[in-house]
């Protein structure tokens, strides 16, 4: 008895071998310095925002060089599978505009290098696997899961490295006569790789963003297949998968490092070369005096679907986390205020190569400066399709009333200094819901005019006004001077310089009347340029709330 009859027990209808899909999958038609990346994710729950960073570096690398971004799903672990999780991966990544080349999705292939789903890739794996015990370099593996159990508290009772190597992983000396006795009588197995390696050993790598490391050689007879659905681990087929894709460059996260030895000796076995790696920091955040490791269930933040909810525009998002990605991006955007981020240059070397602080006040920032830079007709279709999901009463009264918002979005917008009122798009009904009727006469109203309290006073102020002084057709100077005017026939400062003078002399200043007619028809003091509120509001309508004071 051979490998080769242990084999084709194992695979007996696998007639392809390793040089059939070598031939099949011939090598890309790359130009010089062409990357080749992949975003492949396992669609096991949500969209993490740590997947997502890595899926930006990932695209950032062939919008540099060229080459190709594809999407590869590997599903292997088919216990774990969240129904949706796909679909939320390929929206999330069509949301922010971070579009793969290729991909497999709702039964369409685009790319000449799938299936892009590992489930359906199975055929190819089992080829692969035949290949490995063909040359020696594996067999199955008949251990329970007791027994199992029962070796691992051995090694830790004598103070052993746990694992199933050398000594320990006593399936590895089984005569082929035993193994081929064994499937023939039905005994349930894994398939596991025989590594060649000593942990011992030392052997030096080069990582794109951690720079040179000496890593322990591998001595695992880690398992390659599963029992139960013959279906690879990742381990094996993401390795086979990269070989086949021709991918240059793996992004994933420094998690994986502790698995490298494991991927490099399977690339050996197989003399394939291996791709660069690209191992990132883990994204941290601040807690108390400390750091820790940004949480799927202790943080909201962690899940992609929490940006959309909360409104974040997709660039600002996405400039959040260009800054840490590399070190010297947030220079280069304030020299290069008009290009956008695809135009800059990532570098894995200028990654910080400990963890990435994630802060989301810092996000908040980004975003006030992107919504800032927005024209109002762009914040006006951003926040329509925003409300539609989230929001029905405001996305019916933004329908109904365009020209009326996108007018009221442009409020100190187009000028050198922009106002960023606008954190996200969740926090802009709460910004000037004072602006639509709807909205003002539901919401119970509190009024604070500051320096003038005397309600009387406040409704002779305002009503002076709108019958003696406020034309709607006034441009801004003329508006204002009006309101001084008003201020002179009332006994308040038209001049601050008079009135820091001699404060005696007067009942208030101007600014004390800008205020009380700010807050009779906002509620608020704090609001943006009141000639344009006014305009926007109309004569009948600034009226019928001073009359509710």
């Amino acid at each position: 008895m051979t490998n080769k009859d242990l084999a084709n027990l194992i695979f007996p209808n696998i007639d392809k071998d390793i040089a059939y899909y070598e031939n099949l999958y011939k090598p890309r038609d790359l130009k010089e310095g062409e990357k080749v990346t992949r975003f492949a994710p396992s669609p096991t729950g949500y969209m993490h925002l740590g997947g997502f960073y890595q899926a930006i570096i990932d695209f950032m690398l062939v919008k540099n060089s060229g080459g190709t971004f594809y999407l590869r799903n590997e599903d292997t672990d088919q216990q774990r599978e969240v129904e949706g999780a796909t679909k939320l991966i390929m929206d999330t990544l069509n949301h922010y505009g971070i579009v793969p080349n290729e991909y497999e999705y709702n039964g369409e292939t685009v790319g000449n290098y799938g299936p892009y789903i590992q489930s359906e890739r199975k055929e190819i794996y089992h080829a692969f696997i035949k290949h490995l015990i063909e040359i020696g370099r594996a067999y199955p593996c008949f251990c329970t899961k007791e027994e199992l159990e029962e070796l691992r508290g051995r090694q830790e009772a004598r103070k052993f490295r746990t694992g199933y190597y050398g000594k320990w992983a006593k399936c590895r000396i089984l005569p082929i006569e035993e193994q081929i006795k064994r499937i023939e009588e039905g005994c349930e197995y894994v398939i596991r790789f025989r590594s060649n390696g000593n942990f011992d050993r030392k052997f030096r790598f080069e990582d794109l963003v951690k720079g040179k490391l000496d890593l322990p050689e591998n001595d695992e007879d880690f398992v390659i297949m599963k029992s139960n659905d013959k279906l690879p681990t990742y381990h094996f087929a993401h390795i086979v998968d990269d070989h086949l894709m021709h991918t240059t460059h793996v992004v994933r996260g420094e998690e994986w490092l502790s698995s490298l030895p494991k991927h490099l000796e399977l690339f050996r076995a197989f003399e394939f070369k291996a791709p660069k790696y690209v191992h990132t920091p883990l994204l941290v955040k601040k807690e108390g005096n400390g750091v820790r490791k940004i949480s799927k269930r202790k943080d909201p933040e962690a899940s992609m679907t929490y940006y959309k909810e909360k409104g974040y525009p997709t660039l600002a998002v996405i400039e959040s986390l260009m800054t840490i990605i590399n070190s010297n991006y947030e220079m280069w955007h304030d020299q290069n205020p008009d290009k956008n981020f695809t135009d800059f240059e990532y570098s894995p070397k200028k990654m910080s190569a400990s963890g990435a602080f994630y802060d989301l006040e810092k996000l908040d920032n980004i975003s006030r400066n992107v919504i800032s830079k927005m024209k109002a007709t762009e914040v006006y279709d951003e926040l329509l399709e925003w409300t539609k999901e989230y929001d029905e009463e405001f996305y019916k009264l933004l329908a109904d009333n365009k020209e009326y918002s996108i007018n009221l979005f442009n409020i100190e917008r187009e000028q050198k200094k922009p106002r960023k009122d606008f954190v996200n798009y969740s926090t802009i009904k709460d910004n000037v819901w004072y602006m639509y009727k709807e909205l003002f006469d539901k919401k119970e109203k509190e009024y604070d005019f500051k320096n003038i309290t005397d309600k009387e006073e406040i409704k002779n102020i305002c009503n002076t006004y709108i019958e003696k002084y406020y034309d709607i057709n006034d441009d801004k100077d003329t508006w204002f001077n009006k309101v001084k005017e008003l201020c002179d026939e009332l006994g308040y400062a038209s001049d601050m310089k008079a009135y820091k003078e001699n404060p005696d002399n007067f009942k208030g200043n101007v600014a004390d009347v800008s205020t009380a007619i700010r807050v009779a028809v906002t509620t608020s003091s704090m609001t943006p340029d009141l000639y344009e509120i006014l305009k926007l509001l109309g004569v009948e309508e600034i009226k019928r709330r001073i009359e509710l004071i």
